[in-house]
């Protein structure tokens, strides 16, 4: 805390506020110190801890009892009556010459301290609290949790301060790192972590972590910890802090908190928060305000996600525990399908074409882009509950939706996890058609993974499943991705032969859109074993029924693979044609990879033709894109190019 300014009129009242164990009690003492020792005042400073989580706060009438006697009024020279007591320690303060600093500790509402504020603005004042004192004209400092590196700091601190020759903390850095996650880098659970190793000096840290890994929830071992107290005479223990805060919310808070603790991912933005908790959107708001106040919920706003809340994982541990089955049941249900269907609106929205119902909710791609890319952790989560008897049926639907985005934006180790899960959760339940498609899904994202010995595994379970139950168009599109990966692992015989077998069957059932993919994939392998005629026509005829169905963004495809095999035949001119034509569509689509493979193709050209500034100034828009659709490999290699030609 600063001292007066002579220039300007000072802040009378300064508040700490954060969540319990946060470390406001701490900090302020500190800050006492060193602003005495700085002579900032010269009077010290009085403190009283108003104990305002308790069961039994102390109240205003009590703790000006306490500061009467800190200044050395007791015995006879107490006033007999409340009021005069107010009048002794007001004079008191206003006749004190040294500025002094009143400090007002753990206060849980205005009536605690508003009476005990000097009549004079010669001292000061520095309250702490769980609650943010908005309603008065009080400069706010909001502590929030310490970063990793702060954290395994204060364990290391607090294990040498007891035994400097403790060396697991050297020994074990990654460990402490992990301890200090799971403790949610909060102050008080960091104390009590080191406070238990202490304790086990003998035992390594990962043990702990590996104790609190097994259980699932830190307060559960640290709550058995230490039984100690702090250096201000707090017990060291969690979960009574986090209760004292739970059972002064209001009931509708309350429920919020709880239901809150099951949201899926780490944050939720409030309309899926509304969805867990029944509540309109603006009910949902005020109630989170109501809670980020008090501490209990963070928020945060950017500009790409919009206004996004989060529990601290303790907070949500502890809340977790509170809910009644058949209240989170409910509630699980409620979010879920709320994901399910505006991802299904959003995947609508990016594969859409002329002449389909308009999706709803979404006018463009890039708002369906922009509430995936929001909301892609929760989607995520949510779609692994498809491991659960009750949820499997939505949340495989939803990660189903999720699979041209995943791929759009290159989430291939986020596809490969929900849909591993939906394919043995189709499995369990002996559902055949959902097990096929799952293994094709995962098939395609194996094989952009570079898994691919895993890729032709999957596509031929896909197959084979599909052909027992007679689902022809499907077994057409397993055929086909299974040629693609035969391709890539070089056996292109068996893919030619394959894509072949795709083609014919897409071509048999009337599936033109089908069949325009099975030519433009069957023209690449053409034009890897040289038969370059070959490969041009098989695109020009994929490209021709691409644009005959309507789907733009597969014929921009078309348009590159055909630049290739132009390219290939020295016909340079169309190439550029053709790339020009892929890179328009795909930037329509806010396709970056697809942009910038057809930025890298036009670089390659003009560099063959010996245009070293045409080539350079494309490369590095191809890195450029690359890196929007978080291809830093790919981002790499055209950022070397582009140097090459320096």
């Amino acid at each position: 805390m600063a001292p007066a300014s002579e220039e300007g009129t000072p802040l009378l009242i300064s508040a700490v506020t954060g969540m319990g164990g946060i470390g406001k009690t701490a900090l302020a003492v500190e800050a006492a110190h060193q602003a005495r020792a700085k002579g900032w005042f010269p009077g010290g400073f009085l403190f009283v801890d108003l104990r305002g989580y308790d069961d039994n706060p102390v109240t205003a009438d009590q703790a000006v009892l306490a500061l009467l006697d800190a200044m050395g009024v007791q015995g006879t020279d107490l006033p007999p009556t409340t009021p005069r007591q107010y009048d002794a320690y007001r004079t008191l303060l206003a006749e004190r010459r040294d500025r002094t600093l009143l400090i007002l500790d753990n206060a849980s509402a205005p009536s605690q301290y508003v009476p005990l504020l000097p009549g004079t603005d010669h001292h000061r004042v520095l309250i702490t609290s769980r609650d943010r004192p908005d309603a008065l004209p009080v400069r706010v400092i909001d502590l929030e949790t310490l970063d990793p590196e702060e954290s395994a700091a204060l364990i290391t601190r607090a294990l040498h301060d007891a035994d400097e020759r403790d060396d697991r903390p050297s020994r074990e850095p990654q460990s402490l790192l992990e301890l200090a996650a799971l403790c949610g880098h909060l102050p008080l659970a960091l104390q009590i972590a080191a406070a238990m190793l202490r304790r086990r000096r003998q035992r390594d840290i990962a043990s702990l972590v590996a104790e609190i890994r097994e259980v699932g929830d830190a307060l559960v071992i640290l709550d058995k910890g230490s039984p100690g107290m702090d250096l201000y005479g707090r017990s060291l223990v969690l979960r009574p802090v986090l209760e004292t805060s739970y059972r002064r919310l209001p009931p509708e808070q309350a429920r919020l908190l709880r239901l809150l603790s099951l949201a899926p991912g780490a944050d939720s933005g409030t309309e899926a928060v509304a969805a867990l908790a029944a509540l309109d959107a603006d009910a949902a708001l005020s109630l989170l305000e109501e809670l980020a106040a008090k501490h209990l919920v963070t928020s945060r706003w950017t500009s790409a996600s919009g206004l996004r809340w989060r529990l601290h994982d303790l907070v949500r541990a502890f809340g977790a525990g509170l809910v009644a089955r058949e209240e989170a049941e409910a509630a699980r249900e409620r979010v879920l399908r709320f994901y399910y269907r505006w991802a299904d609106a959003a995947d609508d929205r990016l594969r859409w074409l002329p002449g389909r119902p308009v999706p709803e909710r979404f006018e463009d791609r890039r708002q369906a882009l922009a509430w995936l890319d929001a909301e892609r952790a929760a989607l995520v989560a949510a779609a692994l509950w498809v491991r659960e008897e009750r949820f499997a049926d939505t949340a495989r639907r939803l990660a189903m939706c999720l699979g041209t985005y995943l791929h759009w934006r290159r989430y291939f180790d986020d596809t490969i996890v929900i849909i591993s899960a939906a394919q043995e959760a189709a499995q369990r339940a002996g559902d055949r058609p959902g097990e096929a498609f799952a293994w094709n899904d995962l098939g395609m994202a194996l094989t952009e993974a570079d898994r691919t010995e895993e890729a032709i595994s999957a596509y031929v379970r896909a197959r084979d499943l599909l052909e027992t139950v007679g689902d022809r168009h499907e077994e057409a599109k397993a055929w086909n991705n299974l040629g693609i990966v035969l391709a890539r692992t070089r056996q292109v015989g068996s893919a030619i032969e394959t894509l072949t077998r795709a083609r014919d069957l897409h071509h048999a059932v009337g599936n033109r859109h089908g069949e325009a993919g099975a030519w433009n994939n069957l023209g690449s392998v053409l034009r890897q074993v040289g038969r370059l005629r070959e490969a041009v026509d098989a695109h020009t005829r994929a490209r021709d029924l691409f644009q005959a169905t309507g789907d733009r963004h597969s014929e921009a495809n078309a348009w590159g693979n055909l630049g290739n095999a132009l390219q290939d035949t020295g016909k340079a001119g169309e190439a550029i044609d053709a790339y020009d034509k892929a890179l328009e569509i795909c930037q329509e689509f806010e396709d970056w990879y697809g942009a910038g493979a057809a930025l890298f193709n036009l670089a390659l050209t003009h560099r063959d033709a010996q245009r070293p500034a045409e080539a350079r100034a494309r490369f590095l828009r191809a890195a450029h894109a690359f890196d929007l659709a978080n291809a830093p490999a790919d981002a790499a290699e055209a950022r070397a190019a582009a140097q090459s030609l320096e």
